[in-house]
């Protein structure tokens, strides 16, 4: 499978010839759904949290005496039952959230991922980006000249704070280490921008020593 690649200057170049080991692999819908729910639920911050009886500051002596009123017998104060009370099952900040999957798992859920949105053709790729500082005016331009989307993801090979800084302040662009790629990022893009040196650091932080 090939993907267009363009130059600096958002000229279309040529094209660039895909892994099929990481971009044309049968999707796994089971795998992604799973990854991504895992994502989001290691992102969740649980900050809710409601105190049991036993931590509501009352009073334990009976509210009124047990016999002669008429009324039902109560107890403390700190019950369920009443208004200031502690609550049954409510939710706690200690509550842990956290998934996990295995590691051959994640990353077939990642080659999945790819593999969709390069069978969409909503994978190019970008020779380099050759701004003398951070500029987001000249981001700005070059997105005109890409792909158009409503999303952009662009996979950096490394740190690259010109590149990252340039696109900091423009909605809807987020810049990705090739080694973080995930199937969260990957399928929240609607158009994915892998520059052409990040396709090597894909493939020898993904692929194992028998797969290369």
């Amino acid at each position: 499978m090939k993907v267009d690649l363009y130059d600096s200057a958002g000229n279309k170049k040529g094209d660039i010839s895909l892994n099929d080991l990481i971009f044309g692999v049968k999707p796994n819908n089971d795998l992604m759904h799973r990854a991504v729910v895992m994502r989001q639920a290691n992102a969740r911050n649980p900050i809710a949290h409601t105190k049991t009886r036993a931590e509501v500051a009352k009073s334990t002596a009976k509210a009124f005496r047990q016999k002669g009123t008429g009324r039902a017998r109560r107890g403390a104060l700190s019950t369920n039952l009443v208004r200031g009370g502690g609550v049954t099952h409510g939710p706690r900040n200690t509550r842990n959230f956290s998934k996990n999957m295995p590691r051959r798992e994640r990353r077939a859920a990642l080659f999945s991922s790819l593999s969709t949105k390069a069978k969409e053709k909503n994978i190019f790729s970008l020779e380099s980006f050759d701004a003398q500082g951070p500029k987001t005016k000249v981001f700005s331009e070059l997105l005109t000249k890409l792909p158009k989307a409503k999303k952009y993801l662009f996979v950096l090979p490394e740190k690259n704070i010109v590149l990252e800084k340039s696109a900091a302040n423009i909605p809807h662009v987020t810049t990705l280490l090739a080694s973080y790629l995930n199937p969260h990022d990957v399928l929240n893009a609607e158009k994915i921008c892998i520059l052409q040196s990040a396709f090597d650091t894909i493939e020898q932080t993904f692929l194992t020593a028998k797969q290369k």
